[in-house]
């Protein structure tokens, strides 16, 4: 990291990271969008009168509100808005319907409720009147404006909880976790020193900036001073002539992203899909080895990977520098002030290289959740979030995960890792992706399923084939799928793409 961006990221607050990087590079772009740029300066001087807009509304220091809108430059500049007043954020994803609204409007008690309006064929504003929302106001182009000299202080304190974010909900209610602006600007500092970025990059938002890596990516513009280009719908190919346009250095956002860029690169294998992008970098769900070397080894740019959380922005990331290996098989190494702690079952540290539960401290980490039984659960009695993943640290310090606790199956009482198995299947010629789940049986307690996503004109592989195949790769017999099913894709969520296995075992269970 730079000395300048090492300086601002002892920001207390996200507004002095603005006001001091707006000091120094006013002139610079921080947000691109089609024909429109937002300058550092901009984004100062205009989220200052968004706010005064909204004080004249009657939001207030500590007033929680809520709003669900898409990756756009107004959206950047309302949650910025809502810094600079110190009231409480609760963002919420965009695809999210009545439900999960609902919920998070009734758990937060937000008082105020900023829509798009009519977005994508769906009115949000009449499902908030519907849910009974207070304090609705659409904030998709016009914003509300005043002169800031109605305006109190900036806040002063950033160690006050002053955002809510969503857990994804999948068969239970979504989480509301606790963050405060030094857990989102250390977050975003972790990002920033990984990857080595420069003043001359241009980066890219092709994820919902109401999700946590919103905060964690525009923390990365503002300690290095360059611009990302923002993307309202994200879809390949239409998407690439903005990335050729804005000349994109930096892309990517999970691993669903790389196997998209994948896809596009085969088209023309000869020609490079964006001339000017130099890295993918992402994380948010687990990387297979083979879709990092497929990525060096056909669109010819560097990937680095990490591992993060709503309840812990980014954790670990991979480096430019490091080893092919490294990048390939783990999740990168911490930050200074990230303490990994990997704990048997019986909750006691284990040596570097051996598996165990992945707990974590440090500033990054968030205060815990809105229902303080949850918060209670989810911390060990030194502090340490308990996060349910499963891995283990090199004695280079990377971290390799290995699994989740609950993605674990036990088949006659063998622990079998589902990610080892999905692993190995990313490296079969007609793969394009992978889930591999346990489901019931009343032989084995679980039986090894394996749900294929094929590559587009590729022979439809059969379960003997597949199980040949894992069989030649090295695979214990006792861990071969026993079931095999093919979709034309995977279910996946509308924000890192991540593949939703609940709705697998759902649908295979029968």
């Amino acid at each position: 990291m730079t000395d300048t961006a090492h300086d601002l990221g002892a920001s207390r607050t996200l507004w002095e990271l603005v006001e001091r990087r707006a000091a120094l590079t006013p002139d610079r772009p921080v947000l691109l969008q089609g024909d429109r740029t937002l300058t550092f300066g901009q984004l100062r001087d205009r989220a200052e009168r968004v706010a005064a807009g909204l004080y004249e509304r009657g939001v207030r220091p500590g007033s929680v509100v809520a709003w669900q809108l898409p990756t756009r430059i107004e959206t950047a500049l309302l949650s910025f808005a809502l810094a600079r007043l110190g009231a409480v954020q609760s963002p919420v994803i965009p695809f999210y319907r009545d439900r999960e609204v609902g919920f998070a409007l009734r758990e937060s008690g937000a008082e105020f409720f900023a829509t798009p309006g009519t977005w994508r064929g769906f009115d949000h504003t009449a499902m908030a009147h519907r849910l009974g929302a207070r304090g609705v106001f659409e904030a998709y182009e016009d914003l509300p404006e005043a002169d800031p000299a109605v305006l109190p202080p900036p806040p002063a304190d950033g160690t006050t909880v002053r955002w809510i974010y969503w857990t994804s909900g999948t068969t239970s209610d979504p989480k509301g976790v606790l963050h405060t602006d030094r857990s989102l600007v250390a977050g975003g500092s972790c990002l920033a020193h990984a990857l080595h970025l420069t003043e001359s990059d241009v980066g890219s938002m092709a994820f919902p900036y109401a999700h946590i890596a919103g905060p964690d990516y525009t923390v990365m513009l503002l300690l290095y001073g360059f611009p990302a280009v923002m993307f309202e719908q994200f879809a390949l190919p239409e998407a690439l002539d903005e990335y050729r346009r804005h000349g994109v250095t930096v892309a990517g956002g999970s691993t669903a992203f790389y196997s998209m860029f994948l896809t596009e690169q085969r088209k023309a294998p000869a020609e490079k899909l964006i001339p000017t992008l130099r890295l993918l970098a992402g994380g948010g769900a687990p990387k297979p080895p083979e879709i990092y070397h497929s990525v060096i080894r056909e669109m010819n740019v560097q990937l680095t990977h990490g591992y993060g959380m709503t309840e812990v922005p980014m954790i670990t990331m991979g480096a430019p520098d490091d080893t092919a290996d490294n990048l390939a098989t783990t999740e990168g190494r911490p930050p200074a002030g990230m303490s990994i702690r990997i704990v048997d079952t019986d909750g006691k540290e284990v040596p570097a290289g051996v598996d165990g539960e992945v707990r974590l401290r440090g500033e990054a980490v968030c205060q815990g959740y809105l229902d303080p039984a949850q918060t209670a659960e989810a911390f060990d009695a030194d502090g340490y979030l308990i996060t349910g993943d499963l891995g283990h640290v090199l004695p280079t310090g990377h971290l390799v995960l290995t699994g989740r606790a609950k993605d674990i199956i036990i088949r006659k009482g063998e622990n079998i890792s589902a990610k080892e198995i999905e692993d190995l299947l990313h490296a079969h010629p007609a793969v394009q992706d992978a889930a591999v789940i346990g489901l019931p049986d009343p032989e084995r307690g679980e039986r090894v399923c394996a749900v294929l996503e094929l590559r587009p004109g590729t022979p439809e592989p059969t379960l003997p084939d597949l199980t040949a195949y894992l069989r030649a790769e090295g695979l214990s017999t006792f861990k071969l799928p026993e079931q095999l099913e093919i979709l034309p894709t995977l279910p996946r969520n509308e924000t890192l793409r991540k593949t939703l296995k609940y709705k697998l075992r759902e649908q295979f269970t029968s």
